[in-house]
């Protein structure tokens, strides 16, 4: 039985990180291409915390899920 448990954890975390490799990420070049504003604009939205973002090595990346968090609540 508690093997069985093991197992059944290990697809729920096996799941949600193969939902995570899934969602979209963007630049903070095309969400100003998106949004149409200038990349600057997007830029200090990020270090104001307005628009979450992650950093990879010296770039940010926006995920689809957090940009849409932004856009509601404009």
């Amino acid at each position: 039985m508690r093997n069985i448990r093991r197992e059944y954890n290990i697809c729920i975390i096996m799941i949600k990180i193969h939902e995570d490799m899934e969602e979209n990420y963007y630049t903070i070049k095309e969400v100003a291409s998106l949004l149409k504003v200038a990349y600057l604009t997007v830029y200090r939205w990020i270090i104001s915390g307005k628009l979450e973002a992650q950093k990879a090595g010296k770039q940010y990346r926006i995920s689809k899920t957090n940009l849409d968090k932004f856009m509601q609540k404009k």
